[in-house]
């Protein structure tokens, strides 16, 4: 069972990302991480720490739930890229961050584009 994230546009050709439960959370912690912040911390992460405390455009993919996290819309995934590809430049430089992270990244990138241009929300499911 895992988690799969793809564009809403009705094609099956369509590029997706997808991670086991424990991938996506591992890959979450480290974006966190890259953030400034450990997501332990967070409120509906086991912390008391309120979102509103983050400063990031991340929170709102950060912050969801891990099944049936809903949608993102084009808009959401515009204002994500930027900071999602600096982060991607820094983690293939880092041999701390694990190898699948970095492809992760790189292809959560891709499908966010691909939302972006084709005007269509980002689904997890």
């Amino acid at each position: 069972m895992g988690l799969i994230l793809f564009p809403g546009d009705d094609d099956l050709s369509s590029p997706d990302v997808e991670w086991s439960y424990s991938g996506f959370a591992a890959f979450r912690r480290q974006l966190a991480a890259a953030e400034g912040f450990e997501l332990a911390e967070m409120w509906g992460f086991g912390g008391d720490r309120p979102w509103s405390e983050v400063t990031t455009p991340l929170a709102v993919f950060l912050d969801r739930p891990d099944d049936h996290g809903g949608e993102m819309t084009p808009v959401e995934c515009a204002a994500l890229l930027p900071r999602l590809e600096a982060i991607s430049g820094q983690w293939q430089h880092d041999p701390e961050v694990p190898r699948e992270h970095v492809r992760g990244i790189r292809q959560l990138a891709v499908v966010m584009h691909l939302c972006v241009a084709k005007d269509v929300e980002l689904l997890f499911l």
